[in-house]
């Protein structure tokens, strides 16, 4: 019996066993199918939340009230200080008239507030910054400028959006970790199971003096196989399920609320994702799979 690689042997017999094993075959990629689809679902999970925070975050600000006496000249230039802090994305400046209109804006009772002076209102300045996790660092730094004379910051929110992301991140990335050793662990069984029933087999071709890796390379290449054809059909699945959701979403008007991505934005790495996972489900799960009935 020839031992050397011959690729294209390892391939016809890997394709072939699929459908003389149909059974065993169709219950590897269903399983590969429900791992595949459990992780999917988890990670983009992850990520529309992982971009709604992003999106909070970049709504978020903080005012710099500045001294009522303070001509047009020395505003900007304490504009100008502001913007060279560390950590400011940008700076805004706002007229104690702009306020009024965004506060009046604000309620609607526009009424009831119609009356109130320009006066009752103080010029500002709007600030973004960069990094939420050192938003207090920067109010801090803004609020010891000459001419600041009180900060309006909701740091606790700031915080908060921060925890929520490394709590939300740490939890996704453990829970993909651990659905990955979960489906590995299953998809190995499945394939042991499969293997089981042909050990007569494996062990007439070792006592002809199949070495290891020719008796191995056929199921690694099965293993393989059912793994992208279970990619395949798990990608499709994800692609329908989450557009549904998207749509659900859109039709009940709350992507103000949860603005998911569209699938188009993300499908080709979702396809590059799980088929490299199938792959690597299928052919490592089948090389586990296949070790013990090599020691004939």
């Amino acid at each position: 019996m020839k031992n050397r690689f011959n690729l294209g042997y390892f391939l016809r017999e890997g394709f072939g066993s699929i459908f003389t094993h149909g059974l065993m075959s169709f219950a590897a990629v269903c399983m590969i199918v429900a791992c595949l689809l459990i992780m999917g679902s988890f990670a983009l999970l992850a990520i529309n939340a992982e971009r709604m925070l992003s999106q909070a975050e970049d709504d978020n600000e903080f005012l710099a009230i500045i001294e009522e006496t303070y001509t047009d000249q020395q505003i900007a230039q304490l504009q100008a200080q502001v913007s060279q802090v560390d950590n400011v994305l940008s700076v805004t400046f706002i007229t104690r008239e702009q306020a009024k209109e965004d506060y009046l804006g604000e309620h609607a009772d526009e009424g009831l507030y119609a009356e109130i002076s320009d006066e009752v209102f103080r010029d500002r300045l709007s600030i973004h910054v960069e990094d939420l996790e050192q938003f207090d660092q920067t109010v801090a730094a803004v609020e010891a400028l000459p001419g600041v004379v009180n900060i309006r910051a909701m740091g606790e929110l700031a915080r908060g959006f921060v925890t929520v992301r490394n709590v939300a991140a740490a939890l996704a990335t453990a829970l993909v970790v651990i659905l990955a050793a979960v489906s590995l662990f299953i998809i190995s069984n499945t394939i042991r199971l499969a293997t089981f029933t042909r050990r007569e087999e494996i062990a007439i071709m070792k006592m002809c003096g199949a070495t290891d890796g020719f008796v191995r390379w056929p199921f690694v290449f099965e293993g393989l196989m059912l793994g992208l054809a279970g990619a395949l059909v798990a990608f499709l699945a994800q692609w329908g399920i989450y557009t549904a959701v998207y749509r659900m979403v859109e039709v009940n008007g709350a992507m103000g609320m949860f603005p998911l991505m569209r699938f188009g934005a993300i499908g080709w790495p979702v396809l590059g994702i799980f088929l490299l996972s199938g792959a690597l489900i299928g052919a490592c799960g089948s090389g586990l799979a296949i070790r013990r009935f090599l020691q004939v």
